[in-house]
């Protein structure tokens, strides 16, 4: 039976639609913030064979996996599924999760006796068990310290509901009202869809409708050949590092290289670091997903959310390495190599299609957790903090708005210091940050937290101190991130990722400073009316302004003095320098006594960072 276009384009974006309000119905119904409030979580829709037909509004790097979640799904039930049933679980060897806070719980759908299809979600719970609040300790050695280990069972079985699982969750999680609220929201969602979903196999029936989903299969595998195609055949390579885990951090390395060969296109991670002693190794779904989402990013078409745009795609993942872990491998944070993947792909992409691919950003979500019992009561607090992007090829890094992998949010600061034990002290952009280009990375951002209660541990993952975002067509990195506890004379340097839980007192607190995004193009080929302006809305200083962009501003009118502008980039040009370079000396080194100030404040943010050698 052969799909009309008609069809094909009302039953592709219904089933878009009902995606999306899956993922309202998750907004609007969960009970944690980080779910609520910070949209960690994903949603999609399945067809009968567990192939993708449509993704949500929400986490883009989630997304990806589910190939490999239904896959095994598939795998273990087939046959054993009824009307009524719906599965739960986060394994991550085995099941195709990607680390044990991120659950799904899919619900099958029957329609007129026959398995048509999956409502599929997938969200982070704030809390699943182990030996640190929020389950994401980086210093976990392998998975079975990192919380409760769910492979693929029943939650419910022909609308019963498993009393066992909710029984035995309630017992392995801090907050067990918290998690079960966020399992009520997936399953509501779960429900919407299967409601939409019966109403698209009535209106057009079995038989057009299977035929119009496998024909949108095959488009959105013809639409990605066609791009694959039109790239320039051959092999690009790119290498980033991380900085590494603990107080004396090695640097890990991801590698990549891309094979473009007619329409097929090879991601291969050959050459990346083995795997570690701690949480950060990536199962091979958020491989697949970053690769997956980076070569949907690039293109210029409108593919639709089909599966089979991925089979012209290839991976290379080795066992045993930071993208492909074996057992035991803990990965309660393997988030940060799955945001980094994406850094190391675009830079092997900007050397296929330069005019597409911005300068990398602040290294993806920084994720602090802090938790602890507050009158008679555990609390964690747990968020995932973005917004500084690099520059682009024809503007600057915008700022304020998730990273490209994912459509989160950070929380509102009301909404913490009405629900924890914490007070949110500074939260802006800081003055003079990002990395200089013809178009400038955005600036980082701060986040400071005071405790407000006796006593609490803290766990924070984070990156980009020692290997900054990189800039591209000469566009410098961008500034570090730090992590201080208890800025001042006294203050405590904590590492990017550090190898043990941070005990915490009331009134003690924590400045997390974003690293800033890379720049694109060489700093003084920055059209002088943007540095003019960056001044006026005080991104930066007027001695920044001089001594990085070469403008020449006078201080009372805050005008530009286009003549002395000119010599004193001429100057610039002539003169080389190979000391540190000036935007990056109040920012590179371990803090004491610089001024580094938010955007619009007069105020000091913090004290940090003594000049002094690298």
């Amino acid at each position: 039976m052969k799909a009309d276009p008609v069809t094909m384009e009302v039953i592709q974006n219904a089933l878009g639609s009902l995606a999306d309000e899956m993922a309202l119905v998750i907004m609007r119904t969960a009970y944690s913030s980080i779910v609520r409030d910070s949209m960690d979580y994903s949603t999609g829709l399945c067809d009968r064979q567990g192939r993708a037909i449509a993704h949500g509004l929400t986490m883009a790097l989630h997304l990806g996996s589910f190939p490999d979640a239904l896959a095994q799904l598939i795998a273990d039930y087939e046959g054993d599924m009824r009307p009524g049933d719906m599965f739960v679980w986060n394994d991550p060897y085995g099941g195709g999760g990607m680390h044990l806070p991120d659950v799904y719980i899919v619900k099958p759908i029957f329609f007129e006796g026959q398995l048509e299809g999956f409502a599929a979600t997938l969200v982070h719970q704030t809390d699943m068990g182990g030996i640190a609040p929020g389950s994401g300790a980086v210093f976990a050695i392998e998975i079975y310290q990192e919380g409760l280990r769910i492979p693929i069972i029943k939650m419910y079985e022909e609308d019963r509901p498993n009393q066992t699982f909710f029984k035995l969750m309630a017992k392995n999680t801090r907050l067990p009202d918290k998690v079960a609220g966020d399992m009520r929201a997936q399953v509501a969602a779960c429900r919407s869809a299967e409601a939409g979903y019966l109403a698209l196999l009535e209106r057009h029936g079995v038989d057009t409708f299977r035929a119009t989903i496998e024909a949108l299969h095959d488009h959105a595998e013809a639409l990605m050949r066609a791009e694959i195609e039109a790239l320039p055949d051959g092999r690009y390579e790119f290498t980033d590092y991380l900085d590494g885990l603990g107080e004396a951090p090695e640097a890990l390395t991801l590698k990549v290289s891309v094979d473009i060969d007619g329409d097929h296109l090879t991601v291969d991670w050959s050459g990346t670091s083995d795997q570690v002693p701690g949480a950060i190794n990536c199962p091979i779904p958020f491989t697949k997903s970053a690769a997956f989402l980076v070569v949907k990013c690039l293109t210029e078409a409108e593919i639709p959310n089909f599966q089979g745009f991925i089979r012209p795609i290839h991976l290379v993942a080795p066992e045993g390495t930071l993208v492909n872990p074996r057992l035991p491998g803990a990965c309660g944070a393997r988030a940060i190599i799955g945001w980094r993947m994406l850094d190391a792909l675009f830079g092997a992409f900007a050397q296929v299609v330069p005019e597409r691919i911005p300068a990398a950003g602040e290294g993806g979500v920084s994720f602090p957790a802090i938790g602890g019992w507050h009158e008679g009561r555990p609390f964690v607090c747990t968020e995932t903090l973005a917004g500084a992007w690099g520059a682009l090829p024809d503007r600057d890094g915008v700022h304020g708005i998730p990273n490209p992998g994912g459509n989160i949010t950070n929380q509102p600061v009301e909404m913490i210091e009405a629900l924890y034990p914490v007070e949110i002290e500074r939260y802006g952009l800081v003055q003079n940050s990002g990395g200089p280009g013809r178009f400038r990375g955005a600036p980082a951002f701060v986040r400071q937290y005071r405790l407000r209660t006796q006593e609490a541990r803290l766990v924070i993952r984070s990156d980009r101190r020692r290997f900054l975002p990189y800039g591209l067509a000469g566009g410098s990195p961008g500034t570090p991130s730090w992590n201080i506890l208890n800025p001042g004379p006294d203050q405590r340097l904590l590492p990017v990722m550090p190898m043990e839980a941070v005990q915490l007192e009331d009134g003690d607190v924590l400045c997390h400073i974003s690293a800033g995004g890379g720049g694109h193009g060489a700093a003084l080929e920055r059209d002088p009316e943007r540095g003019l302006a960056d001044v006026i809305e005080e991104y930066i200083t007027l001695d920044y302004a001089r001594l990085v962009y070469g403008c020449v501003i006078e201080p009372q009118s805050l005008t530009l003095d286009a003549a002395a502008t000119a010599t004193a980039r001429q100057e610039m040009r002539t003169v080389g320098s190979g000391e540190t370079p000036v935007y990056l000396r109040l920012f590179h080194q371990p803090l004491d006594i610089a001024e580094v100030r938010l955007v619009g404040e007069r105020e000091l943010c913090l004290k940090p960072i003594r000049p002094g050698d690298g």
